[in-house]
């Protein structure tokens, strides 16, 4: 690593010799709030170079004595200029208002959309917060999750599914990141909401492909939010009261301009009506963000942020759930030189579900949690070329299951699954690399270690067989234990170890066009296993080990990027293919819930997607939006591990349960005056794939269906249409409080999409039939929304 960054130093400095160059450095901010602005455009006009925010609002640029103007520009605020003389290195902290406050500011589109253009990194997407709360979502709570869905590439498994689906990814296999700390669940309500509150949301980016390096340990993508760090000017509040629930965001200083607070609740509360019918069931669910942020002096920046959400369900007393995320990041920023920031971040994260069956009688908690410790570096060589670079380390426990009876004359033993424990660290180094005036390459190396920890027990099996073929019967089935073995702690099972490389490359065709390539291998150590095609809350959390290997992805994607009259247009062309080595598959008739053994009941597979996404938006003017369409596929495929074993379907690839072949969707706002905006969505897909009986037989007087290979089906093609209002009753009002209403009907022509398809014999006529399983109609939905 020495030697590579002394070649790239060598390499980037020789057009430099003869000249005398001053460092021009800063932190960029919300002029209201004293908010940190991540990816503001920083130009310098007269050398047509510039650079953009880091995460925390930081810029470094290297430029020759002389006077400038300088030109700042971020989505949503005013594009702004300033004339500046550099003599001798500078330190220039500068604000920016948004867009909605009137300001004689100076617009400057071109070198700024051009610097968008010119950047390596492709296939990645940002949605502002404004933008996501005006587009209609089930019963009117603005949606992070729902809102990323309607961009190319990505969907979910269907209306009321919990996480969602990259590329023809798994949702495992997306790497959702809350200030940093991991995020295991992303779902309220079995997917009905997301965790994650708009109010306290700050930035949110989705890497679908050419992954920087800093990220590891997910191959399919990487959702990074940050929360916002609290307004250190002034005392403030947001919120809204909705149909099914409501949010409070309060903001202010500690010590004004130096220190700040921010706490943000929400919960739904449709359960107190529930209990004015005298109907006990409950269904409600409830989260807190936090966040302190301390300014030491100039260079160092303390900040403590925290997360906590719970769901809870009670049907009649007889069934408990509770399941929810818990996280804690102390973070120290640290501006070591004027060319180098520094991020040290200490996290906590947990994940825990618990179940309890009165009909059972027996108590079920289960979870996963990870301390992770991570130490980033952004040095900014010079104009043409800055370095990211860092260690991170992450500690394990997975916790399959703890069982104990719920009351004391129950028939259920306590007992304890046997614990996982791992550790996975990362080094990695990346570089943003001007090679010329049109060719711009982003390229680094990560190195990836994961390292099974000892455990209390592990069976063995006889050839080191968990799963055995039947060839009598012809399936496959777990395999008895002969024995076992047992570990202390700081013993190490089974290590891997993994280079990941990395590269984006942006060929600048002209001014408003360019052509991009990327090509990311990355390592995935730890899996969801879970048999259904989207993820519940129960799933359950496992180890790459002695019996599973971690998931390998390699994906290259290639695009063509262009702005039309002006930037009022934008087109994305993106075309990908990745391949999954060791994707987890299942033996039929798998019981994943309190088993001890999960070895004995997975295979590993392999995996590949592909497909072309296009991306179509009007930026400006009254009427904005965009259209997004997706063609692709998505395989998996288990061979059998022998000549005399079939495999899964034979050994043949089948469609993945989150394969979509059409992807359409629109999203649509006009703003009709300063009162009243307008939006709408039209989402049209191809229908999800399943697996019909194809036969069935009698046995004992039952009905026995008989099912063919895997997902040769689908179901019926899904299509909707939502719309909303935003009304604002005094928009010019110069008070404190400011408020509007939000108005929607989602679902407008009632359609019944199929969520499943059932197959039963009529308990009347004897005939067979089959029954759609549809979760929402047409629902309409209100809110009151406040902001002082």
């Amino acid at each position: 690593m020495r030697h590579l960054l002394f070649l790239l130093l060598v390499l980037t400095n020789l057009s430099l010799f003869g000249q005398t160059t001053f460092t021009l450095n800063g932190t960029i901010r919300d002029a209201s709030s004293n908010e940190t602005l991540n990816g503001v455009n920083v130009i310098i006009n007269e050398l047509q170079t510039g650079t953009v925010t880091n995460t925390y609002g930081f810029y470094s640029i290297s430029i020759p004595e002389g006077n400038y103007t300088i030109t700042l520009s971020y989505l949503g605020y005013n594009t702004t200029s300033q004339n500046i003389s550099i003599t001798t290195k500078t330190t220039l902290n500068f604000s920016l208002t948004e867009s909605s406050e009137t300001l004689d500011t100076v617009v400057i589109k071109e070198d700024v959309e051009r610097t968008n253009i010119r950047s390596p990194q492709m296939s990645v997407n940002s949605l502002s917060i404004k933008t996501i709360k005006q587009i209609p979502v089930v019963l009117g709570e603005p949606d992070i999750i729902k809102s990323i869905l309607l961009l190319p590439g990505v969907t979910n498994a269907g209306e009321g599914a919990s996480g969602f689906n990259v590329r023809g990814g798994a949702a495992d296999q997306n790497l959702i990141l809350l200030d940093e700390a991991t995020i295991y669940n992303s779902s309220h309500l079995f997917g009905l909401f997301s965790i994650f509150n708009p109010d306290a949301i700050k930035d949110i980016k989705l890497y679908k492909g050419g992954i920087p390096s800093k990220y590891g340990g997910r191959v399919s993508s990487v959702l990074d939010i940050y929360q916002k760090d609290g307004n250190s000017k002034k005392f403030s509040a947001e919120g809204g009261l909705g149909i099914l629930s409501s949010r409070l965001l309060v903001e202010g200083p500690i010590q004004k301009e130096r220190s700040s607070f921010l706490l943000a609740g929400r919960s739904s509360y449709a359960h107190l009506f529930l209990k004015l019918t005298d109907n006990e069931n409950l269904a409600y669910f409830y989260d807190l963000n936090t966040k302190l942020s301390y300014k030491l002096d100039d260079k160092n920046t303390l900040l403590l942020s925290g997360y906590f959400g719970r769901d809870v369900f009670n049907l009649n007393d007889s069934f408990k759930n509770v399941y929810g995320n818990s996280i804690l990041n102390l973070r120290w920023n640290h501006v070591f030189s004027d060319n180098v920031f520094t991020n040290l971040s200490v996290i906590y994260s947990d994940y825990y579900y618990g179940l309890e069956l009165d009909l059972a009688e027996f108590k079920y908690n289960s979870g996963i949690r990870n301390g992770n410790i991570k130490y980033g570096f952004n040095h900014y060589i010079n104009n043409d070329l800055k370095l990211n670079y860092g260690i991170q380390n992450t500690l394990y426990e997975f916790n399959p299951g703890e069982i104990e009876p719920s009351t004391t004359d129950s028939g259920i033993n306590a007992f304890t699954l046997t614990k996982k424990y791992a550790l996975e660290s990362g080094i990695y180094l990346s570089a943003e690399h001007n090679l010329t005036e049109k060719l711009t390459a982003e390229y680094g190396l990560r190195y990836s270690a994961f390292f099974r920890l000892g455990q209390d027990r592990l069976f063995t099996y006889e050839n080191n067989l968990p799963v055995i073929y039947n060839q009598e019967q012809g399936v496959y089935e777990s395999a008895n234990p002969i024995g076992e073995e047992n570990f202390n702690r700081d013993n190490i099972i089974k290590s891997f170890g993994n280079l990941e490389p990395r590269v984006s490359l942006s060929y600048l065709l002209n001014d408003q066009s360019s052509i991009k390539l990327s090509y990311n291998r990355i390592a995935q150590y730890i899996h969801i296993l879970s048999n259904t095609s989207s993820p519940t809350p129960l799933d359950v959390y496992t180890p790459s080990g002695k019996f599973v290997e971690p998931q390998i992805v390699d994906q290259v994607a290639a695009g063509y990027f262009k702005n039309f009259n002006e930037n009022e247009y934008s087109l994305e062309f993106e075309a990908f293919y990745k391949y999954i080595n060791n994707r987890i598959d299942y033996i039929d008739g798998t019981d994943l819930i309190a088993n001890d053994a999960i070895e004995q009941v997975i295979l590993n597979g392999k995996a590949r997607a592909y497909g072309l996404e296009v991306l179509f938006r009007k930026n400006l003017g009254k009427f904005q939006g965009w259209l997004s369409y997706t063609l692709s596929k998505s395989e998996q495929k288990t061979p059998g591990r022998s000549e005399i074993e079939p495999g899964i379907s034979n050994g043949n690839w089948y469609l993945t349960n989150y394969d979509k072949t059409h992807d359409i969707s629109i999203t649509t706002s006009y703003k009709l005056n300063d009162k009243w905006t307008f939006s709408g969505n039209f989402l049209l897909q191809t229908g999800q794939p399943t697996t019909f009986p194809t036969s069935q037989y009698q046995y004992e007087g039952q009905t026995i269906p008989v099912y063919g290979e895997r997902n040769t089906d689908r179901l019926p093609l899904f299509n909707r249409l939502d719309i909303a209002a935003e009304f604002t009753p005094n928009p010019n009002n110069d008070k404190r409080w400011q408020s509007y209403w939000s108005f929607g009907i989602y679902n407008l022509y009632n359609r019944k999409n199929a969520a499943s398809i059932s197959f039963r014999e009529n308990r009347t006529t004897g005939v067979n039939e089959a029954v759609r399983f549809s979760i929402f109609g047409i629902v309409p939905s209100i809110s009151y929304n406040f902001k002082f």
